[in-house]
């Protein structure tokens, strides 16, 4: 094979015209390749139009697309499994309502308790149960919320299991 002529590209059409050059004979050859000549060494375009376009503004033709933004978060949520509250029965309350006196009368000594609690979930149905173990720091019997060192308020109903 003989080399291109610098300016040549390897498209469909060059190749060919290099296929049929070979077979040609050697003025018909300098011939074809003549005709191009005049072309080798002239300036690239350059558009009085159209302004160039950056490198980066060229790469973002080639960006990923994605044609469903957000599927994936919403399937993840869909999957996300939450838990029902449980309700206690009378004797788990009056049981809870017991242990909730115990600790404030002893707010004082900053007892350590592990707390059980519903939370419920912000986006669906139904949420977690959560433990948590921290002093107590004040029962409101008002706002039915026990408020633990950490900051947390847990509101009463929502407690599971105090010990």
């Amino acid at each position: 094979m003989r080399d291109e002529p610098l300016g040549i590209c390897c498209s469909p059409s060059n190749m060919k015209r290099k296929v049929v050059a070979e077979n040609l004979s050697g003025q018909e050859n300098e011939q074809l390749n003549h005709k191009y000549t005049d072309m080798l060494n002239l300036p690239h375009p350059v558009s009085e139009s159209h302004p160039r376009m950056t490198i980066q503004n060229r790469a973002a033709q080639f960006a990923p697309f994605a044609a469903l933004t957000g599927y994936e978060d919403a399937v993840k949520e869909a999957s996300r499994l939450t838990d029902e509250k449980v309700d206690l029965d009378e004797n788990s309350k009056e049981l809870l309502d017991e242990k909730l006196q115990f600790i404030g009368e002893h707010l004082k000594e900053q007892p350590i308790i592990s707390i059980t609690y519903f939370e419920p979930d912000e986006k669906k149905e139904g949420g977690a149960y959560r433990t948590l173990t921290d002093c107590v720091k004040k029962i409101d019997f008002y706002t039915q919320t026990v408020v633990l060192q950490n900051g947390t308020q847990i509101q009463i109903k929502d407690i599971m299991e105090i010990s």
